[in-house]
């Protein structure tokens, strides 16, 4: 079976995608001080210091999600939410890059297949042997039980994963400095999420992830050749 997507119903599903892109995006931006003041309870008030509730965003939890939650509520929902915006950054990155046509060299099996016969995004994980989706998978669980943790325990916040082999020299850094550079990831990582979820809503609607791009003139070929 077929579906058949008329031109309408792709102006609404986009319209809809838009609105609620809005809605997630005014859960980092905070309400009114006066609103605010008026409906936070005395245990979001404790988080309302956090890294994260920065300017100009301030704290917003619309979905209650802090509500009369304990230090170790906060700490699991701040661990997912670095995780994900750090995959999420990873996967736009990797999305805008193969689509500009930048792959590795050689093949990806035995057969011949080269990583330059890849496509991008969804189509790219069709094109992938499927032992080279088991070799991902199983890549990615060594990362995480393995690699991306806190191996050595000197871990000084949550998201900190010290592995005891990577260091870009992060104690030299201030204090300060170390804030604003964790907040720069939370925001970035924010960023990300909202942008990957939109490559892959526009890809799926037409093909089409940068739509954006054609709102300045400049579209771009998605997959053009493959």
């Amino acid at each position: 079976l077929q579906a058949v997507v008329t031109p309408h119903a792709t102006t609404m599903f986009r319209l809809v995608v838009a609105s609620l892109a809005l809605v997630g995006a005014s859960a980092f931006m905070g309400a009114p001080v006066g609103h605010r003041a008026a409906v936070k309870s005395s245990m979001s008030m404790s988080y309302e210091a956090e890294l994260g509730a920065q300017k100009p965003l301030g704290f917003w939890d619309p979905l209650g999600l802090l509500e009369n939650a304990d230090q170790d509520r906060f700490d699991r929902l701040r661990e997912v939410e670095l995780k994900h915006g750090r995959v999420s950054m990873l996967a736009v990155l990797g999305h805008v890059t193969t689509t500009a046509g930048v792959r590795l060299g050689g093949d990806i099996d035995l057969h011949g297949t080269s990583f330059s016969d890849i496509p991008s995004g969804f189509a790219g994980l069709a094109a992938v042997p499927s032992f080279g989706l088991v070799q991902m998978f199983f890549t990615v669980g060594f990362l995480e039980l393995f690699v991306m943790k806190d191996v050595t325990g000197e871990a000084e916040f949550v998201g900190d994963f010290r592995n005891g082999y990577i260091d870009f020299g992060w104690d030299t850094l201030s204090e300060e400095d170390q804030i604003r550079k964790r907040g720069i990831e939370l925001n970035n990582g924010r960023a990300a999420q909202m942008g990957i979820l939109g490559l892959m809503v526009h890809e799926g609607l037409d093909n089409n992830p940068y739509v954006i791009n054609d709102l300045f003139g400049l579209p771009v070929e998605f997959n053009a050749g493959f």
